[in-house]
């Protein structure tokens, strides 16, 4: 069973960072692409940043130049550094597995980020 648990999420001042952690299991982790998604109240679930296992990421414009996502395959873990944080970043962030020859997208339940003064 693929589970993900997410963590690190809090409140902060505009301006400030925080470091979202997903935990994997139930996989092999170093084979999975590894997503960060986020859902602010009222609006759709938004892409974030993205890593495969090869290391190479993508990012939403709206983040590049401020987020960075890594992953350490020895932890099963991937991570989201944010900086330079602003209100409109305020959301559920939500990490995504993509699992090699599996048809199904496996989700974490999410940790809260606020942004605010």
């Amino acid at each position: 069973q693929v589970q993900l648990v997410e963590s690190g999420g809090g409140l902060v001042q505009p301006g400030g960072s925080l470091r979202l952690s997903c935990t994997v299991s139930g996989t092999i982790f170093s084979a999975n692409a590894m997503s960060w998604y986020r859902q602010a109240p009222g609006k759709q679930r938004d892409f974030v940043a993205l890593i495969t296992s090869g290391g190479a990421t993508d990012y939403a414009g709206s983040v590049k130049g401020r987020f960075t996502i890594s992953r350490d395959d020895m932890k099963s873990t991937v991570y989201l550094q944010m900086n330079n944080l602003k209100p409109e970043d305020t959301a559920v962030y939500h990490c995504k597995a993509e699992v090699p020859y599996d048809a199904n997208d496996y989700w974490g339940q999410g940790t809260q980020v606020i942004v605010s003064s």
